[in-house]
């Protein structure tokens, strides 16, 4: 079982949390009907990246053989057969079409976002992620298709410099990525090819580029948001400590993958509950 749980990449899902954050800024979470339809749709989600992270391992087991860390993957290291992760993706994929059907009929802008996401992702499977800047584009798409799934799933409209803060935090979480990829594998990474094209100064200038814009966009966010919440002002030394934090992560010995830096570091983990909570009481008035 630990093998499977490991090829759908269960630790990813953290990554979809994100789906919930309209439902949270809307102050719909105690509203049970859309509770739930926003929980089914995070299952449903969850669902769809588990397929695309296998249809991308299956792709790349030859080249994950030879990397330092993918090696140790369910298929790169036998422990799970191509047949086995083809028939996983089958049953996955029969089960989201089920819930799909059952849950989002009524929602055809939902339905198109996951179509999009996940023919995003086949394609830079494929093709896309070998293309510098595209590769990290669609990353940081897919952390905004999150979010706006999530808003359909309830019609809830979304701020726009809540959008623009997470495209740049995305973009820097993209970029960093790489540029620790970079680093530690260089030029001659056989297994990401896009590497090739980039260099450190370039993928360092941009990440904090995008860094120095997610704290803007935050704080205006903060200042469109004032007139309700009068204090949520306050957070931005919170997110300037929190984005410090996961700099000075990446900057040691991390590959740069979101997931893994943030559950990798205790401390980063605190302050990101800390500000959620303190969100949650100026929004609930708790």
């Amino acid at each position: 079982m630990k093998k499977y749980i490991q090829l759908i990449r269960v630790k990813h899902y953290i990554k979809n949390l994100l789906i919930f954050l309209p439902i949270v800024f809307s102050k719909k979470i105690y509203v049970m009907d859309d509770l739930i339809k926003t929980i089914i749709a995070f299952i449903i989600f969850c669902i769809i990246t588990s397929i695309v992270y296998i249809f991308n391992d299956i792709r790349d087991v030859e080249k994950d053989k030879k990397h330092p860390k993918k090696r140790f993957r369910p298929l790169a290291s036998g422990k799970i057969t191509k047949k086995q992760a083809i028939a996983t993706i089958i049953l996955l994929s029969i089960l989201c079409i089920i819930m799909t059907i059952v849950s989002l009929k009524d929602n055809i802008y939902a339905i198109l976002l996951l179509i999009i996401y996940l023919l995003l992702n086949i394609l830079y499977s494929i093709k896309l992620k070998n293309i510098p800047i595209v590769d990290i584009t669609i990353l940081a798409i897919g952390f905004i298709i999150r979010v706006v799934y999530g808003s359909v799933i309830l019609s809830i409209e979304i701020s726009n410099w809540l959008y623009l803060t997470i495209l740049s935090l995305s973009f820097y979480m993209g970029m960093g990525k790489r540029r620790n990829e970079f680093i530690k594998q260089g030029k001659k990474d056989e297994t990401r090819e896009v590497l090739k094209q980039y260099s450190e100064n370039f993928l360092n200038e941009n990440m904090y580029m995008f860094l120095a814009l997610s704290i803007v966009f935050y704080s205006l966010w903060t200042l469109e948001m004032n007139t309700n919440l009068k204090n949520i002002i306050y957070t931005i030394p919170i997110v300037i400590i929190i984005t410090l934090k996961y700099s000075l992560d990446i900057e040691k010995e991390s590959d740069g993958d979101p997931v893994d830096v943030l559950l990798g570091d205790r401390i980063l983990i605190i302050l990101l509950v800390a500000l959620a909570v303190i969100l949650g009481i100026m929004l609930y008035n708790v």
